[in-house]
């Protein structure tokens, strides 16, 4: 798939996340949009997985620790055939095995996740038991950018540089919003690139909107030995509907029906552009 092909699947992506969160009356709109070029990077380019892959030892593991963004990780996974579209239109019905967190009842989830703070460590655990076992997967942790309030991710990004992980690598989802406002009055994190490599991991800092820059973000994370990565992906949340860009109010937000068409309006002259 190449660069364009990409950047338009993941803005095709967004119309099926919205129509997820509408048929479940509920979803995490604005942190679904900003990451969703994070996702389609790795599912559709640099992870080893697939659904005939998922008993694979060999497999690529992936942990979505903002596990509330869930909505964006089932259009992937229905998009890449690990559910069906069926399964998928489901989503928060009763009796229902999608729901509102990401469960490995969900062919594709590797780890149960949304309570935040929890991701990043059971990562350290898989990128251990890989060394330990002598395989050559990799495991890949997205996080929030909220998240990092949390006292236990800063002991998995410890034991993840004492352990010298360098088949771990990352993500932060830097948006800058939770939803209690901006992350930076809620638990200042600034200045987190030195903080980040104070722990003994390479920094990457790129534009999380750019399925280029984070092409080459997770490029040279693979290339980085003895040390593991975090990509510090600076994006916009809410991301592709600029009634939601940058605010904390649409963090868990339906649209109406007429935002709705608002939305599938925005995105279709997002994909004219990307021809």
């Amino acid at each position: 798939m190449t660069d364009l092909e990409l950047a338009r699947k993941a803005v095709s992506l967004r119309k099926d996340v919205t129509e997820i969160i509408l048929r479940g009356k509920g979803g995490h709109f604005g942190g679904d949009f900003s990451v969703m070029e994070i996702l389609v990077t790795l599912y559709y380019r640099h992870m080893n997985v697939g659904p005939d892959q998922v008993s694979d030892p060999d497999r690529d593991q992936f942990i979505l620790s903002k596990g509330h963004s869930v909505e964006a990780l089932y259009a992937v996974l229905c998009d890449r055939g690990f559910l069906t579209k069926e399964l998928c239109g489901s989503f928060s019905q009763f009796g229902s095995p999608v729901i509102g967190h990401p469960t490995n009842k969900i062919r594709g989830i590797e780890m149960n996740s949304g309570s935040l703070g929890h991701g990043l460590s059971v990562g350290v655990g898989m990128a251990l038991a890989a060394r330990m076992q002598k395989r050559d997967y990799r495991t890949y942790v997205v996080m929030g950018d909220g998240e990092l309030a949390e006292g236990s991710v800063w002991e998995g990004f410890m034991a993840g540089g004492h352990y010298r992980l360098d088949n771990l690598t990352a993500v932060i989802d830097r948006n800058g919003l939770q939803i209690s406002g901006k992350t930076e009055d809620v638990m200042s994190q600034e200045p987190m690139h030195s903080r980040l490599a104070d722990f003994g991991w390479h920094v990457i800092e790129c534009d999380g909107n750019d399925v280029r820059a984070l092409d080459r973000a997770f490029t040279e994370a693979k290339a980085t030995k003895g040390m593991p990565s975090v990509v510090l992906a600076k994006t916009v949340k809410g991301c592709g509907y600029s009634v939601a860009e940058n605010q904390a109010g649409w963090h868990h937000k339906v649209p109406s029906l007429e935002q709705r068409d608002e939305i599938m309006r925005e995105l279709d002259e997002r994909l004219e552009k990307l021809l």
